[in-house]
């Protein structure tokens, strides 16, 4: 007689089963999605901006099942990244005033890395740490998922949640200026991934004309024969400095206003490309004597991309001239890979702030007493180029610099933090003062010609100029360009030397063309492409990249990488 069926377990054994052990398997893997919603709710504002994060959210969950078939692990691994990706746009934001963006990704370089782990040397063990914690965690996952998904519907959704992406991003791009937000970091990111690669592929990193009829000469190292003594160059770059007089109802100390005029006595505006922040644009300006604007949606990373690739500038035509070349750097020269980037324009020795032994933010006067001992280093008959970064003037302003300076200061009356930043700029043009004094003093004989500008506005600037302007209305007109935004100042002096009259030393000048301004002042004989960016200059009224909508800009990119002197771009 045949043996009676096993029967099987009893459905009441198997809920037991799945009470008891399947609980927490399902928790494993709901728990990543809580995580992720609760992050969402925490950091996207609108619902544009908790639509991209699920869609991102999607792309990453789906990608990693199509890898490993295992959603428990897929949704922790998704959740590490988020995670990370939060962490990296908060700390970005606290150090330059705007979130991670996916154009990080694609010029990622070693300056990058070696910056962070120096501003933060702990860095490196808490990414060890993290990463000892995070690889058992995984491993235990991987065996203890009881789920497993098809390849073939997880690509399926991937490229579902990828495509609405796409649509979503190109239909309602994300401004640029949200970046400087603190908030969105996942939505931000991935719209910025379908902006940034759709660029890149339609025009690279940088914007340039097609094609040229014309070629330019390759300037010839001994070609360059000055009339008269070449003056010892010194360009200044005057942090978050502008005449706060342009906003109106703000109270000034007396004498304000002197700071801004040239030997002449006049007051010459110089429009920067940048507001509230990056002082970097303006430092590819005025070294590469280009515009950051070129690069479109990449401008951010401008210095990085633009090193190794842009050897054209200032120091580069300086240097054709027999000069020696000097930059003093008041942060990290791996920040915004500043050290690679000068030296590609021509800087031959490149001082940073651990270089010049600089403790935080120094006084102005730090720079300046280390600018003349080195001048003073400098062979007599050897002309050389200087260039003194300040940073006293950085934001915030909500806090007093070194109160121990100026203690004789009275407050004008306004809000506190502008007031503040007006002790700042009183400080500034007394250390100013001090040093044209000692450069008298110490090199009697030799010939100066002194730059200065402004680097940009503070980043309060533009709710002193449209207080009934919302963020969003403010942002649109930064978006603009619109000049009350950009406008700072730049001037000129002298010491035992005479400016050479140009009618490039305009009342108004785009930041790109200080270069060609200094070279003129200074007498010095322009090479081939700084004479074609002359006669854009006066073709356009000292107005750059907005020229022609951008076709004089391009065009003269295009000119210079079939010369040779812009390369990979």
């Amino acid at each position: 007689m045949a043996p009676a069926p096993n029967p099987g377990p009893s459905a009441s054994t198997v809920a037991t089963g799945v009470a008891g052990i399947g609980f927490w398997r399902l928790s494993a893997v709901a728990a990543p999605h809580l995580a992720a919603l609760a992050i969402m709710y925490q950091t996207e504002t609108d619902f544009g901006a908790r639509t991209g994060f699920v869609l991102s959210w999607g792309i990453l969950n789906f990608f990693f099942i199509t890898l490993l078939r295992r959603p428990a692990l897929s949704g922790a691994l998704s959740l590490t990244l988020v995670v990370v990706l939060v962490l990296l746009s908060q700390l970005k934001h606290s150090v330059v005033q705007m979130t991670a963006n996916f154009v990080d990704l694609m010029v990622i370089d070693r300056d990058t890395a070696a910056f962070l782990f120096t501003i933060f040397p702990n860095l490196r063990w808490s990414v060890i740490s993290a990463g000892l914690v995070t690889i058992p965690l995984m491993y235990a996952l991987w065996w203890l998922d009881p789920f497993r998904i098809r390849r073939l519907p997880a690509l399926a959704g991937m490229l579902a949640c990828l495509a609405a992406l796409v649509g979503y991003a190109i239909t309602w791009p994300d401004e640029a200026w949200r970046g400087y937000y603190d908030d969105g970091y996942l939505s931000k990111f991935s719209r910025s991934g379908v902006t940034a690669v759709s660029d890149f592929v339609h025009y690279g990193f940088m914007e340039s004309a097609a094609s040229v009829p014309e070629r330019l000469k390759v300037p010839l190292v001994d070609s360059c024969h000055p009339a008269g003594r070449r003056p010892n160059i010194i360009m200044i770059h005057d942090e978050s400095s502008f005449d706060i007089r342009a906003a109106d109802g703000i109270k000034v100390p007396p004498g304000y206003g002197s700071h801004f005029q040239s030997f002449d006595g006049k007051e010459r505006k110089f429009l920067a490309e940048s507001n509230g922040g990056p002082s970097w644009f303006t430092e590819y300006n005025v070294l590469a004597g280009l515009s950051s604007r070129s690069f479109g949606r990449f401008a951010y990373f401008v210095t990085r991309i633009a090193s190794g690739r842009v050897e054209r500038g200032l120091p580069l035509a300086l240097r054709r001239c027999g000069y020696s070349t000097l930059s003093l750097y008041p942060a990290y020269g791996a920040f915004m890979s500043a050290r690679s980037f000068q030296t590609t324009t021509g800087i031959q020795r490149f001082l940073d702030a651990r270089d010049l032994g600089a403790k935080d933010v120094e006084p102005d006067a730090f720079f300046y007493d280390k600018a003349l001992k080195l001048m003073a280093e400098q062979p007599v008959n050897s002309p050389l180029f200087t260039f003194v970064y300040l940073a006293a003037n950085h934001f915030p302003w909500e806090t007093k610099f070194r109160p121990d300076l100026m203690p004789s200061w009275r407050r004008p009356g306004n809000a506190a933090s502008v007031d503040e930043y007006l002790r700042r700029q009183a400080m500034s043009a007394g250390d100013y003062f001090s040093f044209v004094a000692a450069l008298k003093k110490k090199f009697p004989s030799q010939p100066f010609l002194i730059v200065r500008y402004g680097d940009h506005q503070p980043e309060f600037s533009p709710q002193l100029l449209d207080p009934a302007l919302d963020e969003a209305g403010i942002g649109k007109k930064l978006e603009n360009y619109d000049p009350r935004y950009y406008a700072t100042y730049y001037a000129i002096d002298a010491v035992n030397f005479e400016p050479v009259k140009s009618p490039t030393v305009m009342d108004t000048i785009d930041a790109a063309y200080l270069p060609l301004v200094i070279q003129e002042a200074a007498g010095i004989p322009l090479d081939p492409s700084f004479e074609e960016q002359r006669a854009i200059m006066l073709r356009c009224n000292g107005v750059f990249y907005d020229c022609k909508d951008g076709a004089e800009a391009r065009r003269l990119n295009r000119l210079l990488i079939d010369a040779g002197m812009i390369k990979g771009l």
